[in-house]
């Protein structure tokens, strides 16, 4: 035991010896964990997964009948948006516990002011439509970064359409690729919109009109799809109208802006914006400069 004291003792004395240090603490250990939403792509897979589970819920509570009632601005409400809009906040929170939140049929919270990521979404877009049995509704929600959408689902129970888009990924319909239209002039172009703002347009040459799209949504859905060349909406839009399909639009190689051609901005304090227009690239200017 002696000896094995002075080896010790020679060992602690010799000038070569450095004591062990105490052991770091990992970095990665006081970092916060890693947003599994960091890619666009992953966060529009469990906005599609969300919006196509609520249509279900939607269509289930119609067929059973849902109560209805009218809000302070005279727009109606029934049962099934608010019970959906329980169900989307549910889900999307499960993984986006930390960003701001914006829907229609959810008291407007302040703090979503301080977040850079904040879901927007709107239980039920063409209500009147829904409780009248159309098939112009829809379910739609989006992730918006910075004050404009990356990830968004839309999703039409009633022909089964689920649309998704993906900042950078391009905008799809039942997992196929869209489009707009290469149409260039007003002439013969198909568009879609308030009343009054397609009488403006008549003075411009001769288009076609179609059954007005109730869900405004939707409407901007079929330009990504080709299916409309054009869109117009009134002002009082609001974000969670038009987050969704303004990146289906953006994706599919077409424009949504203001009259005065400027890109929407989102999550401001008050959410609402003016009259839009929304066309193919190629048809937008010419579309404009008519509206206006």
């Amino acid at each position: 035991m002696a000896r094995n004291a002075d080896i010790a003792f020679a060992i602690l004395a010799s000038p070569a010896y450095s004591p062990p240090m105490e052991p770091m603490p990992s970095v990665a250990a006081n970092l916060p964990p890693a947003d599994p939403l960091a890619d666009p792509a992953v966060a529009a897979r469990h906005l599609a997964e969300a919006v196509v589970a609520a249509g279900a819920v939607a269509v289930e509570m119609f067929r059973a009948g849902v109560k209805s009632w009218s809000k302070h601005n005279d727009s109606p409400v029934t049962e099934a948006d608010l019970a959906v809009d329980v169900m989307l906040r549910e889900r999307l929170s499960l993984v986006g516990p930390d960003y701001g939140w914006l829907s229609e049929e959810t008291v407007d919270e302040p703090s979503r002011l301080s977040r850079r990521r904040v879901w927007i979404v709107d239980p039920i877009d063409g209500t009147r439509a829904y409780m009248a049995g159309r098939a112009d509704w829809c379910v739609e929600a989006a992730l918006v970064e910075d004050g404009r959408p990356i990830a968004g689902a839309l999703f039409a129970p009633v022909t089964d359409e689920l649309f998704i888009a993906v900042l950078g990924g391009g905008a799809t319909r039942n997992g196929q690729p869209i489009h707009v239209s290469t149409t260039r002039a007003l002439d013969g172009a198909v568009i879609d919109g308030p009343a009054p703002w397609l009488a403006h347009l008549d003075r411009a040459g001769s288009w076609r009109r179609v059954d007005r799209i109730r869900s405004l949504a939707l409407r901007l859905a079929r330009v990504a799809t080709g299916e409309l060349d054009a869109a117009l909406a009134s002002p009082n839009g609001n974000d969670w109208d038009l987050a969704a399909a303004d990146l289906l639009v953006h994706e599919a190689g077409g424009r949504l802006t203001t009259l005065d051609s400027r890109p929407l901005a989102y999550n401001a304090p008050v959410p609402r914006h003016g009259a839009l227009v929304s066309a193919g690239s190629l048809l937008h200017p010419a579309l404009v400069a008519v509206a206006r």
